[in-house]
């Protein structure tokens, strides 16, 4: 390992070591922290530690003032839309509500998306959620999750690139940081449910056919399944 990985790894384990914690609460809102107490706390040089925590400024999950030191926000202040921080929130912060709020963003933006998609994607475009979408079925009947998030990934991707909106394009992340969280917290069944996977397909062939409001209609549906799934899951494991 080259010290530019190594110093890139410290630096990535203490970015996620430290939002992790603000999130769960174990730092809260208030709580002043110092590089010194960070670097000696984590095992790690002033310098990782200095570059962590300007990571987490441009976030908005703390704020460094000279000779207050290194003060934790409220979750007010901080970007969640920021990947790392949805991650962070569905690792160790509430769950459910973090789902719950990316579910309600994504009826708000999706469906729209989909709809500008089926006026604006290009062959191409087409031919891979149409690919992406028969690839989901194949690896649901399979059960293997791992090719099956890649694929839905994939297919989300291109739609909201296909949009044409570069602001829907800004929350591909978002979208994907949903998706694999729900793969890689165990909230996926075995199986994935067909009717999900059959709502992907009637989005492409909606947005081949030009029919912005199939699209929208099918992926305001894919939508709320996903919600649904979620849901009961939960309420299953209470």
């Amino acid at each position: 390992m080259t010290v530019a990985t190594r110093v890139g790894a410290l630096h990535g384990g203490l970015l996620t070591a430290l939002g992790t914690r603000i999130v769960s609460g174990e730092y809260p809102a208030g709580q002043v922290l110092t590089l010194d107490a960070v670097g000696v706390g984590h095992g790690v040089s002033r310098s990782v530690a200095r570059e962590a925590i300007r990571v987490l400024e441009s976030m908005g999950m703390v704020e460094s003032r000279r000779r207050v030191g290194i003060t934790v926000q409220p979750s007010t202040s901080w970007n969640v839309f920021d990947p790392n921080v949805i991650r962070w929130r569905l690792d160790a912060g509430d769950r459910v509500a973090q789902l719950e709020s990316l579910s309600e963003l994504r009826r708000g933006f999706e469906p729209a998306a989909a709809a500008l998609a089926a006026r604006r994607a290009d062959p191409h475009q087409c031919r891979v959620m149409a690919a992406a979408a028969s690839d989901m079925l194949v690896h649901g009947r399979a059960g293997d999750l791992d090719a099956y998030l890649s694929a839905d990934l994939v297919f989300h991707q291109t739609l909201l690139d296909a949009s044409g909106n570069e602001m829907f394009r800004a929350l591909t992340g978002v979208v994907a940081s949903v998706l694999s969280g729900r793969t890689q917290h165990g909230m996926m069944p075995e199986n994935p449910n067909p009717a999900a996977i059959a709502l992907h397909d009637d989005v492409a062939r909606a947005i081949r056919m030009n029919d912005a409001a199939e699209a929208e209609r099918a992926m305001r549906a894919i939508i709320d399944e996903a919600a649904s799934a979620v849901a009961e899951e939960f309420t299953g494991s209470g």
